[in-house]
């Protein structure tokens, strides 16, 4: 074998040996009471199971630090006391409470953090439900103004008594998204981080999109639609994720501030853009206002698009959306 050929041989036998060890590497868990899953393609198995672990360990982080279920939690710490004075926080945390704000003048309210001030007083695993007379005093504590951020020293003040937050509409969002971000930092191109309805995908799937499926609201073996996506963020907030029936009445998480109760106008609303934090933020915002004042939000936003099942069952696009024929 001459020298030449003997070159080419070695080239074409390490090149098979490198595409002969990559593959799809992926990992599961619990965290954020949700399902997180990331999968990735590495040409080393080994050190995409590490980027996995990696992922893992940021959300993780991030449900210390943003659970209202967690006593030590910072934002525990915050519904604590900043009605009394100041809480110093994170950086990090300080941020995504202003972006929460944001999220609230941009919605006319619809989305606000302080629906906790009456959200906390629901037990969906317990099937209980705040009273009327609860409801009607816990509105005066829900309004998004009544939280100061000092960005400049990061604390969080409330502005009375009865004032409690919670990120559960945009810190899963904001969760996959730092997912997504380590992947990218880690040379990754292809991947996917999910949080329950929320996902980012880093690239296509090796020349393919990645097709995600948005499940039927009210039968979870059945898909509305599939979205063929790539590099983008796609969130889902329906009705179906925690919920309890009493009275042929459907109570869930996704509480309306202004009433105090669970919104009703839609089954489920998903939205695909750019940024997961957004995503997450607007299928909530989305759900709150229904169809008609839904899109007419979403179409004053060119790079999101959404989709919302209304509560007879019927489905409604943005304009940037095709429905299937």
């Amino acid at each position: 074998m001459t020298m030449r050929r003997f070159n080419i041989f070695l080239l074409l036998f390490v090149l098979f040996a490198t595409v002969a060890r990559a593959e799809w590497v992926s990992g599961d868990r619990a965290i954020m009471g949700t399902a997180v899953r990331v999968e990735l393609w590495h040409e080393d198995p080994r050190k995409g199971a590490e980027m996995v672990e990696e992922v893992m360990n940021e959300m993780h982080r991030i449900d210390a630090l943003m659970s209202t279920y967690k006593e030590d939690s910072e934002i525990s710490a915050v519904n604590r006391d900043a009605a009394r004075s100041p809480v110093s926080v994170s950086d990090e945390l300080a941020k995504l409470v202003v972006r929460s704000l944001e999220m609230s003048r941009l919605t006319g309210g619809a989305f606000d953090v302080t629906y906790a001030s009456a959200g906390y007083l629901y037990d969906f695993r317990a099937r209980q439900r705040p009273q009327a007379g609860q409801i009607e005093e816990a509105l005066e504590a829900i309004d998004f103004r009544l939280v100061e951020v000092d960005a400049d020293h990061s604390t969080i003040a409330f502005r009375r008594n009865g004032v409690r937050i919670d990120l559960g509409g945009i810190a899963k969002g904001y969760a996959v998204e730092r997912g997504a971000a380590i992947l990218r930092g880690n040379g990754i191109e292809h991947g996917i981080v999910t949080a329950g309805g929320d996902s980012r995908i880093v690239g296509d799937r090796r020349g393919k999109p990645w097709v995600v499926g948005v499940r039927h609201p009210r039968d979870k073996q059945r898909v509305i639609t599939r979205m063929p996506l790539r590099d983008e963020a796609i969130s889902t907030s329906g009705d179906y994720e925690r919920f309890f029936e009493e009275d042929g009445v459907r109570y869930h998480h996704i509480i309306e501030p202004a009433t105090g109760r669970s919104a009703s106008a839609v089954y489920s609303v998903t939205i695909i853009g750019p940024d997961a934090t957004m995503t997450d933020g607007l299928s909530t915002s989305v759900f709150v206002l229904g169809v008609e004042a839904g899109l007419s939000l979403l179409e004053k936003l060119p790079e999101y698009e959404g989709v919302i099942v209304d509560n007879s069952g019927a489905m409604h696009y943005t304009s940037g959306l095709t429905a299937p024929q």
